[in-house]
């Protein structure tokens, strides 16, 4: 993929920092290049894991590619786990190098290991504690057409005299989950699961080199890696990182420079640009509120609100994949009622990721789109008659295994090379799937009834002053905690005016009603007994799903 995107889109730009000079295609080629020169000098060989643990940049999937395209496995971090997880994963996955930032640099020295021998910083590529004997990339701008030549040349063929172990079924990533279930592990993807899965996705869109991607989510993940990385790449597309985190303010001056093309996303994002900016629109006074209601005047002004949230996103977007959670069914409503270019997907990191996905033009509500053409789905044990079973799935992109764990691999992946996902959904005569939720999370009701937490929880969600909610079993009995807005309360209980108490007796008060008012729109079954206030917003993983584990009977 690298090589042959160098030799068709050589002057196009690869990547960059906003306000950066760009890397063209032969520029981050050469320093591919020169990058694994440099670990071959430093003892680095096939099959050896090096470690990557940094925030997004340019320098990130230099060395990304650097150490997979010489046959070495790379173990992407999240830079949000703990360091007490990143010294256990450093020393599981056995490193031998680490690239990390310079923000990460204590994080690395804080741990003992026993077999890492070269730290380089990411953000210059300079070893670290140590006298500097050589540049890493030195020269690695100053390309001509002799270069160009050259680099058609690989293309064409490599050199009798290059070594080339790389193998398709070699282990290029190791990418360490911290579940919503608090167990983590290393799941093993090859460079034919990646590409496989990255190739499928041409299904759902074509990219050009006309393309922009603002990135925004951890490349460590595996969704932003293969389909904010990896795809861009293969299609001569310019990736564009942010240097500072996404706040609402740092995000919008990035898209009124980069008016990205392409975009993805998880759920939150969007859900809080809905929650923040277009629906106290439609929430302005009593008579807006009661057009509002009207099905005919609610898809008018989405699309008004749509045509809005398009020049707020550069006035570019064709795409805005959403991924990595369940998106809120009332936000979901409002993109396709405002004919904003989402697109949905669903997948694993055993999946490297994407399993199914439908673009903007063939959305269907609350459906992630149909099953990858490459890849089998099939639902086992369906409930007779709602057709609900587990998902299980089969392809080029599911993953060789859970490293040093042969136990657990055998628990989800058959003889068959079926993955048995843990996921419960439905297809439909089209094709199409539809997720219900986590088999672990499901709740027997009294009468064996199946009760999905998840479908609960966004209905709650979109009571306009809960920021998230958990919805559980607690005794025989369903409970909800949900974490609130309290700036939105403040304003509407004038609180200023009120003594803590009373503040109190409101917030009860609040929970009370929507209990009743949540329990209207759910079967008897599923009613819950209580609500329970969550002060703090609940503990997330990298891809901002609550670990129900923390908060299940503590």
């Amino acid at each position: 993929v690298l090589e042959e995107s160098a030799a068709k889109f050589p002057l196009q730009t690869a990547l960059t920092k906003i306000d950066d000079t760009p890397i063209t295609y032969a520029a981050f080629y050469n320093r591919v290049q020169a990058v694994t020169e440099f670990l071959k000098e430093r003892g680095i060989r096939p099959k050896d894991t090096v470690a990557l643990l940094s925030e997004n940049m340019p320098n990130w999937s230099i060395a990304y590619f650097a150490v997979t395209s010489m046959g070495a496995t790379i173990v992407p971090i999240l830079p949000e786990f703990h360091p007490s997880e990143i010294h256990h994963i450093l020393r599981h996955a056995n490193c031998k190098a680490v690239f990390a930032s310079a923000r990460h640099l204590d994080t690395i020295r804080e741990g003992r290991y026993d077999a890492i021998h070269t730290v380089i910083r990411l953000d210059d590529f300079q070893l670290v504690d140590e006298p500097v004997k050589k540049d890493v990339i030195t020269d690695v701008l100053k390309w001509g057409e002799q270069e160009l030549t050259r680099i058609k040349s690989v293309v064409a063929g490599h050199k009798e005299t290059e070594e080339n172990t790389v193998e398709e079924d070699d282990v290029a990533a190791i990418i360490y989950t911290s579940g919503t279930t608090g167990h983590s592990k290393g799941v093993m993807l090859t460079h034919k699961n990646i590409l496989s899965d990255a190739v499928s996705t041409r299904s759902i869109i074509q990219l050009t080199p006309e393309d922009r991607l603002l990135s925004i989510l951890p490349l460590a993940h595996t969704y932003e890696c293969t389909l904010g990385l990896i795809v861009p790449l293969m299609h001569g597309s310019a990736i564009y990182y942010l240097d500072k985190t996404p706040t609402p303010r740092v995000l919008a001056l990035a898209l009124e420079k980069v008016k990205p093309t392409i975009m993805l996303s998880v759920p939150l994002v969007i859900e809080k640009i809905y929650k923040t900016r277009i629906l106290p629109e439609f929430q302005k006074n009593k008579l807006i509120q009661t057009l509002y209601k009207i099905p005919f005047v609610r898809r008018r002004l989405h699309v008004l609100a749509g045509q809005k949230m398009m020049k707020f996103f550069g006035g570019s977007l064709r795409f805005f994949g959403i991924g990595g959670a369940a998106l809120s069914p009332d936000v979901e409503r409002f993109l396709q009622e405002a004919q904003f270019p989402y697109a949905i997907g669903y997948g694993l990191t055993e999946t490297a990721p994407l399993v199914a996905g439908a673009g903007p033009d063939i959305i269907r509500f609350r459906s992630t789109g149909p099953v990858l053409k490459s890849v089998e789905v099939k639902i086992v044990n369906p409930h007779p008659q709602s057709g609900e079973g587990e998902i299980w799935v089969r392809g080029d992109n599911v993953m060789k295994g859970y490293f040093n764990d042969p136990d657990l691999t055998r628990d989800v992946l058959d003889d068959d090379g079926w993955f048995h996902t843990g996921d419960l959904g439905i297809l439909d005569s089209d094709g199409f799937l539809y997720i219900r939720g986590r088999s672990k999370n499901m709740i027997v009701g009294p009468s064996g009834e199946n009760i999905y937490p998840e479908q609960i929880e966004a209905i709650l969600n979109e009571f306009d002053c809960v920021e998230e909610s958990l919805v559980h079993d607690e005794q025989g009995q369903l409970t909800a905690h949900v974490n609130l807005n309290y700036e939105l309360l403040d304003e509407r209980f004038r609180v200023t005016k009120m003594t803590n108490q009373q503040m109190r007796e409101k917030i009860n008060e609040l929970l009370e009603d929507m209990r009743l008012r949540l329990n209207e729109r759910v079967a008897s079954y599923a009613r819950v007994k209580k609500i329970v206030e969550e002060t703090e917003p609940f503990k997330k993983t990298p891809t901002h799903k609550i670990k129900r584990y923390l908060y299940l009977n503590p």
